[in-house]
């Protein structure tokens, strides 16, 4: 196989580990914290979880391993979207069980949960291993997103992991992936089969985080690379001098990456979904707010500039969330079919008119008709608009376009606007991990077994005090249901890891509100450049600016 010199050397990185995971397996031990409790409804997760709810939080230190001595076979998946670091996590978790006992078995499951299901899998030797570490993706063994919900499916795993001796398995995805690993470890441990389950924190979004998870694996990367193509593009800008650039990144349920990539690049608009939906704005408040800034920069002289939209913003102004509830009911079951068959969008213009309210249909008659046509695009699995096909990046600037030809009209405008659209999400999911997330992938991993190996299941392999070097980070474990409360999904109340959104009380935002003002006017870019990974700690090892804020290092 062709190398490239990066992926030469990226394979002989050698990962920090926390200070008290360095040293050897023997020289690790246990420290018990208090018992936890769900973040809600505790008495309805403390029904659905009695053999693994209410545990202690633990952390590791240094002392004399106690854990008991038996052969380890542990299976390990991905699960979900892919996230830099993936790689290292199974990196780490290899490592640790070869260094308590070179007998000791790593399986791994290809294509996510399914591979438990199917029986597919691959047997880890330190060749295969050494193929893959610090290095971006999941084609290890690919992901997928089965879930891991009914007895049947349960029923099956146990077979699996009977079949191959399997004493724990390793769940690497995000709040769903971890929720199922929570119920799988339930059932596990109520049926008596002796299999652990441990899971580990991933996702780009950053919504998987809490008190307990200062931040989600492949967030540091993610954020980083499209910070990297927007400072480009903002140089672009101020060079060329004549587009607005709008640019949509990933972040469907919160809006951490494009606050993160706004602390990195300074850009004149950023549009956060939390906010938008706390001032209950509509869109065309939210359009006007950026022509605005585009009105304010042409009296400078300056026709050009950056917004920065998240994926999932629409979902977070009020009347496009009822918009889409209501096109959810028109299109029900067999409705679908009836207005695919109409013969052109006049047709099915009426239809939509006719059967929505006169409020819904206001919001609906002033988006662009290529908006209005993606809402009527390929549904997802439970019948609902698929709001990521939206393009909220052209929806914006469309409509800033038609507000500044009536401030033209009124003479109170006399720039020129052009713009420029660009869409960041496959382009940061499979990077090189930069450092850090190197370093904190390999720790999850490494941690992973440490819980195995003292008998934990049903836990969430942490390691906190991020924004200190990794020697100051700290390794332990907590209950997976510590994370979680009871929300409605697909008409039923269901226990689920809450999603983390932007807190709008919290410091990273804060700096962020206090500063957008002047960066709406002024041309404030800040250009990160590209992840560096040789150099001095304090340009490699760099935490994100949402991590430093939070911890008052900014």
């Amino acid at each position: 196989m062709n190398l490239s010199p990066l992926q030469k050397t990226r394979y002989e990185y050698q990962p920090k580990l926390p200070g008290m995971l360095r040293g050897g397996i023997a020289e690790i031990c246990v420290k018990d914290g208090a018992p936890t409790q769900s973040v809600a409804d505790q008495d309805k997760i403390k029904a659905l979880f009695p053999n693994t709810y209410g545990k202690n939080e633990i952390t590791f230190q240094k002392g004399t391993n106690t854990s008991e001595a038996k052969k380890q076979v542990v299976g390990v998946i991905l699960s979900g979207g892919q996230a830099p670091g993936g790689h290292n996590v199974i990196c780490g978790l290899y490592d640790a069980i070869k260094a308590t006992d070179k007998n000791n078995v790593l399986l791994g499951f290809k294509g996510g949960p399914s591979g438990l299901i199917e029986d597919d899998f691959v047997e880890f030797d330190d060749a295969f291993i050494d193929a893959y570490r610090n290095t971006g993706g999941f084609d290890i063994i690919g992901s997928g997103r089965t879930k891991l919900e009914t007895e049947q499916q349960f029923k099956i795993v146990t077979e699996v992991a009977k079949k191959h001796g399997l004493t724990a398995i390793v769940i690497i995805g995000g709040d769903d992936s971890n929720t199922n690993a929570a119920v799988l470890a339930e059932y596990m441990a109520a049926n008596n089969t002796g299999v652990q389950v441990i899971g580990c924190p991933k996702t780009i979004d950053g919504d998987l985080k809490n008190e307990d998870i200062e931040a989600s694996f492949g967030f540091d990367t993610a954020t980083k690379t499209y910070s990297e193509l927007i400072g480009n593009i903002e140089r672009d800008s101020n060079s060329a001098k004549k587009y607005w650039h709008f640019i949509k990144v990933m972040g469907r349920s919160a809006s951490h990456v494009a606050l993160e990539c706004a602390l990195e690049t300074q850009p004149n608009i950023c549009l956060i979904g939390e906010e938008v939906a706390a001032k209950k704005m509509s869109l065309s408040a939210i359009a006007d707010y950026i022509a605005d800034s585009v009105e304010k920069r042409a009296a400078n002289g300056d026709n050009f500039g950056v917004a920065i939209i998240p994926e999932g913003i629409v979902e977070f102004v009020p009347e496009f969330s009822m918009l889409i509830a209501e096109i959810n009911e028109l299109l029900a079951g067999e409705k679908t079919e009836k207005f695919n068959a109409l013969p052109d969008w006049n047709a099915k213009y009426e239809f939509i008119k006719a059967g929505l309210t006169a409020e819904a249909f206001a919001v609906f008659d002033i988006l662009p008709q290529f908006v209005q046509q993606q809402l009527f695009l390929e549904r997802d699995p439970h019948g609902n608009v698929q709001v990521s096909l939206i393009e909220s990046e052209k929806l914006f600037s469309e409509m800033v376009k038609e507000k500044l030809a009536a401030r033209k009209a009124a003479g109170t405008y006399k720039g020129k606007f052009a713009a420029q659209h660009h869409f960041f999400g496959y382009e940061g999911r499979c990077a090189f991990p930069s450092n850090f997330d190197a370093d904190y992938c390999y720790s999850l991993g490494y941690n992973a077994f440490m819980l195995i190996q003292y008998g934990y299941t049903g836990y969430l392999s942490k390691v906190s005090n991020l924004s200190k070097p990794a020697e100051e980070w700290v390794a332990g474990g907590m209950p997976i249901t510590k994370m979680m409360n009871m929300e409605r999904r697909n008409g039923e109340d269901k226990p689920v890891i809450r999603k983390a959104l932007v807190e709008l009380d919290g410091k990273p935002f804060k700096f962020f509100e206090a500063n957008r003002e002047k960066w709406a006017v002024e041309t404030s870019f800040t250009y990160p450049g590209a992840i560096q990974y040789f150099g001095p700690a304090e340009v490699c090892d760099l935490t994100t600016r949402t991590l430093a804020l939070e911890k008052g290092q900014a």
